[in-house]
């Protein structure tokens, strides 16, 4: 695995470190002690999958509070998708900064993040789906989450948002 950080303290981007032969190839999307060498403590509880009919589909910007804050590893396994992240945790020194990463199918891109950021994602295609491991279980009473267009961060979408839902459209601002 390839662990490239991004300019949010504590998240990373993850490039696969493929082994090719004649019948494709074979590749590490998650290993403990590799996690552990960067520093980063992972505790695997859950397994999720998200499957999005339509491009232009916008899930987010989802997190759990305390003491239920969660660790993600998020993968586009079918499709593309543009995913952003907001470090919420008020100590950071990339405190209220987001990224983006494009996560497709082809580039096989992993995105670490910790816990204590908001995550969403904007569908580039139709038939996208997202694969998660967590840190934590979702807990309803913990959910929690910012506006996709909230001015307090001015995140830059590169498409149409077409369809997202009457919860994250409601979301307050921050």
């Amino acid at each position: 695995m390839i662990f490239t950080e991004t300019k949010l303290k504590d998240a990373y981007c993850i490039g696969l470190e493929k082994l090719e032969d004649d019948r494709g190839f074979f590749a590490r999307t998650w290993c403990r002690r590799e996690f552990r060498e960067k520093g980063i403590s992972f505790n695997l509880v859950q397994g999720n999958v998200s499957f999005n009919k339509k491009r232009g589909t916008l899930r987010g910007m989802h997190y759990q509070a305390a003491p239920y804050e969660e660790a993600k590893l998020v993968w586009c396994i079918r499709g593309a998708m543009y995913d952003v992240i907001i470090d919420l945790r008020p100590y950071s020194e990339t405190f209220k900064q987001w990224i983006s990463v494009d996560l497709t199918a082809e580039n096989k891109k992993l995105l670490y993040i910790p816990e204590g950021f908001a995550h969403g994602f904007l569908t580039l295609t139709d038939n996208t789906e997202v694969f998660y491991l967590m840190s934590e279980f979702y807990v309803p009473g913990s959910a929690r989450g910012v506006r996709w267009n909230d001015p307090s961060f001015q995140i830059h979408w590169p498409a149409e948002v077409t369809v997202i839902s009457e919860k994250d459209r409601q979301y307050p601002d921050f």
